[in-house]
């Protein structure tokens, strides 16, 4: 009886595995095939069949990417923008989430449900005054403006907020006053290396959301040697005839960033996803 009943629990395992495997193909098929597309000349992509065997142009199409914008000077700028507004993120979000988690003050909850109400406000709904507002600031063709929008995130605080209320135990905080630490030193010193698999979560989320902004990048940013990658990358889409194989491969390499953050972090990240579902 166990026998049989191991069988059916390996097959039925064995069939998760192999649904998680599929999954995970058809996930990474997109990036697979953008680099078959970066190795290949433009005409490959409305080939029929589809080509799906990676060619041999893969650096004459990056090439071309650096002959027709300033692609190292753009994911410099880029790589400044995310390091920045994820760092001013992660520090305003956990300060916040450990005000909102730990202190009691008068209309604490209305204060906290007024943030994350503005988690359903279109970007685009606040252009216009924004872009005004920088403006009159002279901050416009700045990295600074770039990055000013993404430094207050709802999703951040109310994250930082519930993690630190699951993991950060009122008798820390009360034997820490109780040795005459203040709020901050409390922060610094106890509540910070708890939440370190929550800063790596919400560092990554933050760092890939600013990193494929475009529209707001786009409004404020004028001249080539201050734009994004994101930026960049669209200007060479303003030609009638695009070459699809130079597009690709200034997405691709665009995108490897990302990959090299996550698989950073991705033990952090994981770590804090499976601390949240075990509670």
């Amino acid at each position: 009886m166990n026998n049989v009943e191991e069988k059916k629990f390996s097959i039925g395992k064995a069939g998760v595995y192999a649904l998680l495997i599929l999954a995970s193909l058809f996930a990474l098929f997109p990036f697979y095939w953008m680099f078959v597309m970066a190795t290949r000349p433009s005409a490959a992509y409305n080939s029929i069949p589809p080509v799906l065997l990676p060619g041999d142009q893969l650096v004459e199409n990056f090439q071309n990417v650096i002959d027709k914008i300033p692609f190292f000077q753009s994911m410099l700028n880029t790589l400044i923008v995310c390091l920045a507004a994820t760092i001013v993120v992660l520090f305003i979000s956990s300060l916040a989430g450990f005000a909102f988690s730990k202190f009691r003050f008068p209309g604490r909850n209305g204060f906290f449900i007024a943030i994350l109400l503005t988690m359903v406000i279109p970007l685009q709904l606040g252009l216009i005054p924004q872009y005004f507002l920088i403006a009159e600031f002279g901050l416009l063709d700045t990295l600074f403006a770039a990055m000013i929008l993404f430094f207050l995130n709802p999703l951040g605080i109310f994250l930082m907020r519930q993690y630190i209320n699951q993991s950060v135990p009122d008798e820390l905080i009360e034997a820490a006053k109780l040795d005459g630490c203040s709020n901050f030193k409390i922060y610094r010193s106890v509540v910070l290396p708890i939440i370190l698999p929550a800063f790596a979560t919400l560092g990554i989320i933050v760092f890939t959301m600013v990193w494929g902004e475009f529209l707001w990048q786009f409004t404020v940013l004028r001249s080539p040697d201050s734009y994004t990658i994101q930026v960049a990358l669209a200007s060479l889409n303003s030609t009638t005839n695009i070459d699809f194989g130079m597009v690709m491969s200034g997405v691709f390499w665009s995108t490897v960033p990302l990959i090299v953050v996550f698989l950073l972090f991705n033990r952090l990240f994981i770590s804090s996803i499976a601390e949240g579902a075990v509670k």
